[in-house]
């Protein structure tokens, strides 16, 4: 975060943004790059906390928001409420950035709850952790994220040009200036959410043993079910309603501290917010640096499926084998 603010497109003079309160140095780092970057590190911070508990309960370690379609369905939410509802409410104000955040948890909740229909083996309850539904869920995933784009690329065809443009930042991912009203919204809706997957961290932990073994030791695994894709709904809805899609944040960040600290989720759920938080501003910073040389600033959504996507297939490949 301290590197984010120090550096970016315009270079800038620490010592005369904290000395001097009327300079363009102070306007840049505090009104423009320490709200970007907080969102960033929150955004970053709730995805990977996401991906997390995802991967717990479903018991697959590819599971992650965007994989299984939950960012792609909160997009589809938002969207909505951002061509259809502009006439009644305003993206800059508290209402309107809550109604596009509710729209957003609404499509989130909605995908989760068609994921979690299509990973269970049919004719039974048995838990989502089964054999059919470890490779079921990702298929699930990626048709959801397919029916969310073709229904925004819809949208995009009956709005004007300057919306369709908008439109088309949700798609690749962004990090922009957020407005306070905003950037407090989508902090308390993250916090909310992560506090209630950090509820229940040490209950994912006797998932590993099987659904059976988990309820003998007192655990309602449908009920912890329910609780983990309402809280992980809830984060990822607020920050898409924000940042659009951005991907793989919630798959590469668990998986290197899971080799780092092991698979207590007990550890792996708070420390994954402070290191997914990093990941996401770091990603940023990058894309700001970038336009130095290319005069243009690629989406971080883009540099995060970079890096991501790679890793996903070598995952993908290994479990395989």
């Amino acid at each position: 975060m301290a590197l984010a603010v120090a550096f970016g497109t315009e270079p800038v003079d620490l010592a005369r943004a904290i000395g001097e309160p009327s300079s363009l140095d102070r306007l840049i780092v505090v009104g423009v790059r320490l709200p970007r970057v907080a969102l960033g590190a929150i955004a970053g911070g709730g995805l990977a906390v996401a991906g997390v508990a995802f991967q717990a309960i479903l018991r697959n370690p590819l599971a992650e928001p965007y994989v299984l379609g939950v960012s792609g369905g909160a997009a589809l939410g938002a969207t909505l409420v951002i061509t259809f509802g502009s006439s009644l409410l305003t993206t800059a104000s508290l209402v309107g950035a809550s109604a596009i955040s509710v729209g957003a948890f609404a499509g989130g909740l909605g995908a989760t709850a068609l994921s979690y229909f299509l990973a269970r083996s049919p004719g039974s309850s048995a838990a989502v952790g089964t054999a059919r539904s470890d490779a079921s869920i990702l298929l699930a995933g990626v048709v959801i994220n397919s029916i969310a784009a073709s229904a925004i690329t819809m949208v995009k065809t009956l709005v004007s040009a300057s919306k369709s443009q908008e439109l088309l930042l949700w798609l690749m991912g962004f990090l922009d200036v957020p407005s306070l009203a905003s950037l407090a919204t989508v902090s308390a809706l993250v916090t909310v959410g992560g506090l209630l997957l950090a509820f229940d961290a040490g209950r994912y932990n006797l998932l590993a043993l099987g659904d059976e073994a988990a309820e003998h030791l007192g655990v309602d695994v449908r009920a912890l079910e329910r609780r983990a894709f309402l809280g992980c709904s809830l984060v990822v809805g607020a920050i898409v309603s924000v940042t659009g899609l951005i991907a793989f944040v919630g798959l590469i960040v668990p998986h290197a501290l899971r080799r780092l600290y092991g698979p207590d989720t007990r550890v792996t759920l708070p420390t994954s917010f402070f290191a997914g938080g990093a990941m996401l501003v770091l990603c940023d910073l990058g894309a700001r640096l970038c336009f130095r040389a290319l005069r243009t600033e690629p989406p971080v959504g883009a540099v995060t499926a970079l890096v991501g996507g790679p890793l996903f297939l070598i995952l993908l490949r290994q479990r395989r084998a």
